[in-house]
């Protein structure tokens, strides 16, 4: 790959490391308690003492962001690899075993993916009550389909290489052949994947959460933050702008980081000829 191509993966890359470091140390970069409550100080424009302003119950704005980025992006990373890890049990036993098993595991699958994946969740989330755990069960349910489906294609694709009838007549076991041989060689599909999902997650948990049934207030997110200040948008609109631009940067930062990712596997299958 060019590095002129690499540019906005490196940036994407840059970004995300600084999203996630303000995240982990908000404790001591925030200047003030995310959950301090000042009614004195409340819908503050952007100031000297209150960089980013205030909120409607008088929280500085700054801190909350700095702890905003750490609900949204640890369920969507849990919910992420929970879902990659159900989807490539399943899509790795249907493509390998084939017969019955397939059709199964087939059927489940198609309706699962025939229903509407957010009207589903909202469901899911509605009938378990709002709660982080709620919201990732969720997410899991609405989202190991995708991998899959894609898995099970890659599995197909890997049973007629030469390599693997190889393994079976020098006697190795399926489950040997799964986790060392096929497992391995679906590495690059399945992180670019991740990366993508991880995004579409994040989306997901902050519609969710601009319901009501995902982050509760008072915890510190920018969803959340997004829906609080929805009354008050053209008296205060830095209260949604802020929040808004840091949801945007970060789902840029994973999708320029996911392409990178792409324009790498590929060209390392092409340049390979195939499967190793």
């Amino acid at each position: 790959m060019k590095k002129k191509q690499m540019i906005p993966g490196i940036l994407g890359v840059i970004l995300l490391f600084v999203i996630i470091v303000c995240s982990i140390f908000a404790p001591i970069l925030a200047p003030s308690n995310p959950y301090a409550v000042d009614m004195t100080q409340t819908l503050m424009t952007p100031s000297r003492q209150h960089l980013m302003g205030t909120d409607i119950l008088g929280r500085d704005m700054l801190s909350r962001i700095l702890y905003g980025g750490r609900s949204s992006m640890l369920i969507a990373l849990a919910a992420t690899a929970a879902s990659m890890l159900i989807g490539m049990m399943i899509g790795t036993l249907s493509a390998y075993y084939g017969g019955l098993v397939d059709e199964v595991l087939m059927v489940i699958l198609n309706i699962f993916q025939g229903l509407p994946g957010t009207s589903l969740m909202i469901a899911i989330a509605g009938i378990m009550g709002s709660s982080m755990k709620s919201l990732m069960i969720a997410l899991v349910i609405t989202s190991w389909t995708g991998f899959a489906r894609i898995v099970r294609t890659e599995v197909l694709k890997l049973k007629t290489e030469n390599f693997i009838e190889g393994l079976k007549c020098l006697g190795a076991s399926n489950g040997t052949i799964i986790r060392k041989h096929v497992i391995p060689n679906m590495k690059g599909n399945t992180i670019v994947l991740f990366a993508t999902r991880m995004g579409r997650c994040i989306l997901s948990i902050a519609a969710l959460s601009f319901l009501g049934l995902g982050v509760q207030p008072p915890t510190p997110d920018w969803s959340v933050m997004i829906s609080d200040a929805r009354m008050n948008f053209r008296s205060s609109p830095h209260l949604i702008i802020i929040p808004g631009l840091c949801m945007f940067l970060l789902l840029l930062s994973i999708n320029l980081i996911g392409d990178m990712l792409r324009d790498i596997f590929d060209k390392k299958t092409g340049e390979a000829g195939g499967y190793q």
